[in-house]
């Protein structure tokens, strides 16, 4: 696994962002797409521990379209 994309959707009920990972079970969120950003890293991490192979997956964010 070299990549996970998230798609990404600003919470317009409690503001900050969400993102979901397409085709995992990770979601997240943060205030700021900076902190968006640091919550992913810490949920694929914690998703996959130590299962995963080699370097942490590139991650890529994509905006949902409304």
């Amino acid at each position: 696994m070299s990549e996970i994309i998230f798609e990404v959707q600003q919470d317009e009920v409690d503001g900050g962002y969400v993102a979901t990972a397409l085709g995992h079970g990770i979601v997240t969120e943060g205030d700021t797409l900076a902190e968006l950003r640091e919550m992913v890293k810490d949920a694929v991490h914690c998703h996959f521990g130590d299962g995963v192979p080699g370097p942490m997956p590139k991650v890529r964010f994509r905006a949902k379209a409304n």
